[in-house]
């Protein structure tokens, strides 16, 4: 079941809801109580897996022309 996450306009906070995709933009009231709230938009990484880190050293080819 997906995950949306949703701000709350009264207080600010942040949450997250999981529901059926059928009743995604069906209203949210946040853990407080309040029903002011909007639904944040999110990303999922489409390649899978870890983001891989960018490599060490200088410049934009981690050092190897700035001989």
């Amino acid at each position: 079941m997906p995950t949306y996450a949703y701000r709350c306009r009264e207080c600010t906070g942040t949450f997250e809801l999981s529901r059926p995709m059928s009743e995604s933009g069906a209203p949210a009231t946040c853990p407080d109580g309040h029903r002011d709230t909007v639904k944040l938009l999110t990303t999922v990484p489409l390649t899978g897996g870890a983001p891989t880190p960018a490599p060490a050293g200088g410049g934009c080819c981690g050092g190897g022309c700035c001989n």
